[in-house]
């Protein structure tokens, strides 16, 4: 088993607070500081003379996302949050008159607004309920592996499976998810999975990643194009003049500059998930957040979360005396919403004890 203590120890945070809140923000490790420190620390080094080398670099960190998720590195693409994955898709998709976009009722907000503000019509199903709400008209899935208040997870690979049948798009919002549980996306194979990464991946803010499926990227086009979009882009000495012919791989989305000391930084992140063991992370939450239900009067019963809330009848003023005793948790639409990662342990959960 790993060694919790020691794990516990690289996030400075945690000697101040009692911090169970990483569905709002994740804590920075000592190594993802130093990772992001030493990247402006090599540019005063080498005055940028390296800058290309920085590109493999982000190679690199493809392949490790790719391996903590499953997927292939050419199935991921960088983006600075996961709105603006989403947006590729939403302005990606051919849609016909009368299309219809399905997500769950109480869903996170890109889910709902990204298809209400050009005017599509949003259909919202119930937890559990979701294929019920499929219809001829469906032309795109958009919803999230864990939701952000209660905690429900959502039957991914069944619902992946139906959408394949009916050719029809899947996101999913991995966000409240990956980091925390294992996901398996050569398995669950959605069109797209977009992760921001300063919640349970533990990185700084403005940075995300998206894996595209290879069956989407053959007809979803890119929202930006700039000098990265020919996939010649490494010849920055002579940098083609004409029309860019992209590559195949996911990269294409990405077209610009990209934001090098918030990729280092999330690259130490996630090496320390893959020293860790992504199976012995979701085992140490899930027995976490297990501790915290049992305490919480009438909590919801989601198990397989690493989310534990509960019906509060004023959950804002709760939240707000705990922040007093520097007891971090959160209160969304009515619930008290308590998150713990695996730098969280038994202490935490009984000082929440003790102060509720």
């Amino acid at each position: 088993m790993p060694d919790w203590a020691a794990a516990r120890a690289l996030f400075p945070a945690l000697r101040e607070w009692t911090y169970l809140n990483t569905a709002t923000f994740g804590q920075l490790s000592t190594r993802t500081a130093d990772a992001v420190a030493e990247h402006f620390a090599r540019r005063n080094r080498t005055a940028c003379a390296d800058f290309l080398a920085w590109f493999d670099d982000h190679d690199r960190l493809r392949e490790k996302i790719a391996r903590l998720i499953h997927a292939r590195p050419d199935d991921i693409a960088f983006f600075p949050n996961a709105s603006s994955a989403l947006a590729v898709l939403m302005h990606g998709i051919r849609w016909r008159e009368g299309g219809q976009v399905l997500t769950y009722e109480h869903e996170f907000p890109n889910q709902i607004y990204a298809p209400l503000f050009p005017g599509l019509e949003l259909v919202q199903a119930p937890a559990g309920r979701l294929l019920e709400g499929m219809t001829p008209r469906t032309q795109l899935v958009a919803i999230s592996a864990v939701n952000y208040t209660t905690g429900y997870r959502a039957p991914l690979a069944e619902i992946s499976a139906e959408c394949q049948r009916r050719g029809v798009p899947l996101y999913v919002d991995g966000t409240q998810h990956c980091g925390a549980l294992q996901f398996d996306f050569g398995r669950i194979q959605p069109g797209m999975l977009a992760v921001n990464c300063y919640k349970w991946m533990l990185a700084p803010n403005g940075v995300a990643f998206a894996a595209v499926h290879e069956r989407l990227r053959t007809e979803l086009k890119p929202l930006a194009i700039g000098w990265r979009s020919h996939h010649d882009w490494r010849n920055v000495n002579q940098l083609w003049r004409g029309k860019p012919q992209l590559k195949d791989s996911a990269e294409k989305y990405e077209g610009g500059m990209l934001p090098s000391a918030l990729l280092y930084g999330l690259e130490a992140s996630v090496d320390l998930m893959l020293e860790l063991g992504p199976e012995a992370i979701e085992q140490r939450v899930l027995e976490l957040a297990a501790q915290v239900r049992a305490l919480l009067p009438d909590a919801l019963p989601y198990g397989d979360s690493p989310i534990a809330a509960a019906p509060c009848d004023d959950a804002p003023a709760v939240a707000a005396r705990l922040k007093e005793r520097r007891i971090l948790v959160s209160a969304r639409h009515g619930v008290l919403r308590v998150s713990t990662h695996f730098y969280n342990d038994a202490s935490d959960v009984e000082r929440l004890r003790e102060a509720l």
